[in-house]
């Protein structure tokens, strides 16, 4: 049986991050693909993740900068190894490239990190988000592991022509694999739904500039929809979010939402008012394949429906995103045309069968050609030279600093 390491960054948690339903996606597809599965991680899982057990995934324990490590990569002798953020290839790709230099090393970024974070910067500088920004330090970490790896998954069309045409990154290093999604075959009427949402995990700084965005245009859609409510919903609230709860303004802070299904069936609009980030946006995904309509920006509708009309309306300044939420909202026919919209949407970008075989012949294709694959990736093999690979000198230092041996 084929065997699939993957090393996570944490165990993920479909409920509380896009990320976690990611992963769980790569796990099924994996398993389908007769792989044995193995998921190691140096965080410990909480109550809310997943029970990769019920997937027939094995699950352990790792620790950082420990021989163990090295080890136990050893005893399970894989065919792939999948590394969960670039992050975590910076921590882990040396010691694998050095014990299991025949195993695929495959990198699922996610989202571009350097996108996001050169974006979050232009935000808070009001400043357009220019190449300067871009390319700082996680540009380059960044850079530098999808450089080392043998494939890098992305997910977003965007980020696949950022990266081949703008950064001129060889197309054979990568591999386009968008989050996956299938429409409800029962969706609520518009009749029977009310009020405005919004979800998000806290921890992720956008979510949270999103939910101020909300608070800041809120008192103007109440004043036009007497009696509406918006309903915050996200994992992990910190307390100034809670002091933006207000029940007389009909904004509700409600913490993390225990099916997200089960909340969206009840609401009538999602408000997604995203000012900065990257990949493609989860909650715009689950509403459009749950039939609830969304009113979003430029960037969260971002590489999600090409030229097909949006499930929902596009607005950036608040002007706009006041007067479409409240259109949205009291208007039933075009209510009715953005479900239609995004079921469409779903139906031809993100249903798993436009992928799913194309992605199994191309790991096919890699491992019966890697030799020659890695000989052609110049790059690659400089990023691999001793004088770039400052994180595994740190790592060993730091690993005999822990033994004692070092004064």
């Amino acid at each position: 049986m084929k065997h699939l390491v993957i090393i996570g960054t944490v165990f993920p948690e479909p409920n509380s991050t896009a990320a976690g339903s990611r992963m769980l996606q790569l796990i099924s597809f994996f398993r389908s693909e007769g792989y044995r599965v193995t998921f190691l991680c140096a965080a410990s899982p909480t109550e809310h993740s997943a029970d990769l057990k019920s997937m027939h995934a094995d699950t352990i324990a790792v620790k950082l900068n420990d021989s163990s490590f090295e080890m136990l990569l050893r005893e399970l002798n894989p065919d792939t190894v999948l590394f969960d953020r670039f992050t975590t290839e910076e921590q882990f790709g040396w010691k694998v490239a050095e014990v299991l230099p025949q195993a695929v090393r495959i990198l699922d970024t996610e989202d571009l990190h350097f996108l996001r974070k050169g974006r979050e910067e232009a935000f808070k500088q009001d400043i357009e988000c220019g190449l300067s920004l871009l390319t700082g330090d996680i540009f380059k970490r960044e850079m530098a592991s999808i450089l080392r790896c043998d494939l890098s998954l992305i997910i977003s069309e965007f980020e696949m022509e950022l990266l081949t045409k703008t950064f001129k990154t060889d197309s054979q290093l990568l591999h386009y694999l968008p989050l996956f999604a299938e429409n409800s075959k029962i969706s609520p009427d518009y009749g029977v739904r009310c009020n405005f949402i919004s979800i998000g995990n806290f921890l992720h700084e956008p979510n949270w500039q999103t939910v101020l965005r909300i608070k800041k245009i809120w008192k103007e859609i109440r004043g036009q929809i007497p009696e509406v409510e918006v309903h915050i919903y996200g994992a992990y609230v910190p307390q100034k979010a809670m002091q933006l709860h207000n029940e007389r303004e009909g904004f509700l802070v409600k913490g993390r939402a225990t099916e997200v299904k089960e909340v969206f069936s009840k609401a009538r609009v999602l408000l997604a008012p995203i000012p900065f980030g990257a990949g493609i946006k989860g909650k715009l995904l689950d509403a459009m394949s749950l039939g609830l309509p969304n009113v979003t920006t430029t960037v969260g509708a971002e590489a999600m429906h090409r030229s097909m009309p949006w499930g929902g309306y596009i607005a950036d300044s608040d002007a706009e995103l006041i007067e479409k939420s409240v259109f949205i909202y009291q208007n039933a026919s075009a209510w009715n045309a953005a479900r239609d919209n995004g079921y469409r949407i779903i139906g031809e970008m993100f249903n798993k069968d436009l992928f799913l075989s194309d992605f199994s012949a191309r790991l096919i294709q890699i491992s019966e050609n890697l030799s020659d694959l890695r000989a052609k990736n110049y790059m690659g093999q400089i990023l691999k030279h001793h004088q770039f690979q400052s994180t595994k000198y740190m790592g060993k230092w730091i690993e005999e600093k822990n033994r004692g041996t070092l004064n």
